[in-house]
């Protein structure tokens, strides 16, 4: 059934509602899973309007998830999840439907799979193309002990572009190791698939047959029907039984049609008969079943929740950071034509799809490989172009060795555009940006910086341009905080920070306010209220830069100062404030200080507002934790 509309009120699903665990499932008839199957499609749309979050890929598997739990005996067979975009189905058909609607909110579920939420949730995740080396890793556990199982890894076409996947295959044949690898096709990861590996998916698809499998688990191959396969990919038809899956090792059977749930059963039920390392091939459509997603399936990734009907006109809010970013990058190529741009298959979420338009010549989309888009930018850096790699904060952790190796210990010249640094929000910890200071300001050569608001980030993305060497602006998640963009690029002197607020600089008692990015106008809320309630001079510094810091404007207040804050929205340990620490105990400058950041724990999602009000970091808590540092130090004095 097609359906047009994301209903408000929970459907009615009398089947569904008799599987709160994967045994009840299995006991209905084969039959039945087909309406189970139309059930649970209505009630994740109900859901994920009411929570928001991912969307079409979790349509995209509903006959999957239902087959698979149906043929497998979980939890004592292993389900993994790549990445988790696609596992609110399964949690639904685990014990958590009741709860989904709570999904990414504050003390709900989990967006991705979590261990600590269920005994199904066999593998915690949320980046891509960990699954097959997780299940390898439990299938030669199991072996080991003696106590074997079916270990079922589901990964879809995007996430395979990783070399990690295949790092896996090609350890989990030579162990001849027994597992299972179901290859969930829809020619998508978050945009369309490209490269090679998507080429060779669509040459065996419109080859016309498929290598089946018999109830005895013996293998043949006949003609499949002609699906409609809408690849903008096309290569020359290859022998669906020679295919790349083959060559490395795994036996291979597929394609077969993903939402033909009764006939996924049957392929399931007959490859248990086998052993060794296999791979099912299924394709799949992202967002099946909801008009809207069918037809656009990139802006329906994921969803917010349904609003209630307005009372009054939206507000307009300003611009989006990634937003900033992509307006940047298009003004600094009509100026610069050496810039090129990279990104690891984040091309909407960076911003970049204005530029992808304008300048297709000059814009590469890696895929889900995040180590070959840092080397990919040091190899272009090396023929005397200007690269700029637009990456997530909490992805570019999977280039470090890159980061490091390959561009900063060459001093190449490369820029990095880093998004979602600092809390996520609903995202929860796993795509937190809570480290990047950490891991990139002990690397020689590395300039870091972080904008204060919108136009900062533009300007500061224009010097790490101009800069010769590798130079890196992170930037928060979401929009900026309202202030007019300059569309002249100015270049900042590195290294240099600025006074941005500063009450009753007369007085003898003052505190220095050291503030890092997103935090600045927090801490210059928080210093107004200070200054109101205490007898004590306070300053903000926007630092600017976490690398180099600027020593010199922390000398120069550092007599008149009683007390120096340190505010980041990013880890304390190795963080910004720690590097302040560094300079002081260097310089021997003896001061109290507080340094205000993440705590050395990972955050449950929460709305981005709540995360920071938990972790004491929004402008109250920053007033808060001044206070009785404060209040302590007068009373000792």
């Amino acid at each position: 059934m097609l359906y047009t509309e994301i209903p408000t009120q929970r459907p009615v699903t009398p089947l569904l509602d008799e599987v709160d665990h994967p045994q009840q499932l299995r006991q209905l008839e084969q039959g039945q899973l087909t309406q189970v199957a139309d059930e649970l499609r209505q009630f994740i749309l109900y859901a994920a309007g009411q929570s928001g979050g991912h969307f079409g890929a979790n349509l995209g598997v509903i006959e999957l998830t239902v087959a698979l739990h149906y043929s497998f005996n979980t939890p004592h067979d292993r389900l993994i999840w790549d990445v988790g975009h696609q596992a609110y189905p399964h949690k639904a058909l685990t014990g958590r439907r009741e709860q989904l609607t709570t999904i990414r909110a504050q003390h709900g579920l989990a967006a991705f799979p979590a261990r600590e939420e269920s005994v199904f949730d066999t593998f915690g995740v949320g980046h891509s193309s960990t699954a097959i080396s997780a299940g390898l890793g439990m299938s030669l556990a199991r072996r080991y002990q003696q106590n074997p199982c079916e270990v079922v890894c589901i990964v879809g076409d995007g996430a395979m572009t990783a070399g990690m996947a295949f790092e896996a295959m090609n350890d989990a044949v030579a162990h001849d190791a027994d597992l299972i690898v179901v290859l969930n096709d829809n020619d998508m990861s978050i945009s369309c698939s490209t490269g090679g590996f998507a080429k060779h998916l669509a040459a065996i698809w419109e080859h016309g047959h498929s290598v089946n499998i018999n109830d005895e688990g013996e293998a043949y191959v006949q003609p499949h029907p002609q699906w409609t396969y809408n690849s903008r990919l096309h290569q020359s038809a290859t022998d669906a039984a020679d295919n790349l899956f083959k060559a490395i090792g795994f036996d291979y059977f597929g394609p077969f049609d993903g939402h033909d749930v009764e006939q996924l059963v049957n392929v399931f039920n007959a490859l248990k008969k086998r052993k060794g390392p296999r791979l099912v091939h299924v394709y799949t459509k992202k967002g099946k079943g909801f008009k809207p997603a069918e037809a656009d399936p990139i802006t329906y990734h994921a969803i917010t929740k349904i609003a209630p009907v307005a009372t009054a006109p939206a507000k307009k809010l300003p611009p989006k950071y990634s937003d900033v970013f992509g307006q940047w990058l298009c003004d600094q190529a009509e100026q610069d034509d050496r810039l090129l741009a990279i990104t690891p298959a984040m091309c909407e979420g960076s911003g970049m799809v204005k530029f992808a338009k304008q300048y297709p010549e000059r814009f590469f989309d890696v895929a889900i490989a995040e180590q070959h888009a840092v080397t990919l930018a040091a190899g272009m850096a090396c023929e005397g172009l200007k690269p700029v790699v637009a990456i997530y904060s909490t992805f570019l952790q999977r280039g470090y060795d890159q980061l490091i190796h390959d561009v900063a210990l060459q001093n190449l010249d490369v820029t990095f555009g880093i998004d979602r640094a600092g809390l996520v929000g609903e995202d929860g910890p796993t795509h937190a940006g809570a480290y990047d200071y950490a891991y990139m300001r002990t690397v020689p050569n590395m300039v870091i910086m972080a904008p204060k608001d919108e136009n900062e980030c533009r300007q500061m993305l224009h010097t790490a341009y101009l800069h010769h060497g590798p130079a890196a602006v992170r930037y928060p998640r979401g929009n900026g905080v309202g202030v007019e963009i300059q569309q002249t690029l100015t270049a900042l002197e590195i290294g240099k920070a600025e006074i941005v607020a500063e009450y009753h600089a007369e007085y003898d008692e003052q505190i220095s306010i050291l503030a890092f990015g997103s935090r600045v106008t927090a801490a210059i809320e928080a210093a107004i209220q200070l200054s109101k309630m205490h007898d004590i001079g306070v300053r903000v510094i926007n630092m600017r830069f976490v690398k180099p810091l600027d020593e010199q404007i922390i000398r120069d207040f550092a007599e008149k100062t009683s007390l120096f804050v340190t505010v980041e929205e990013h880890a304390v340990m190795a963080g910004a404030g720690s590097a302040v620490n560094e300079f002081l105990a260097k310089a021997q400058i003896l001061k109290p200080i507080l340094n205000l950041g993440l705590a050395d724990s990972f955050l449950a999602q929460a709305t981005h507002a709540q995360m920071l009000q938990n972790c004491g970091l929004d402008a109250e808590g920053i007033q808060k934790a001044i206070e009785k540092v404060w209040l302590k130090l007068v009373q000792t004095a």
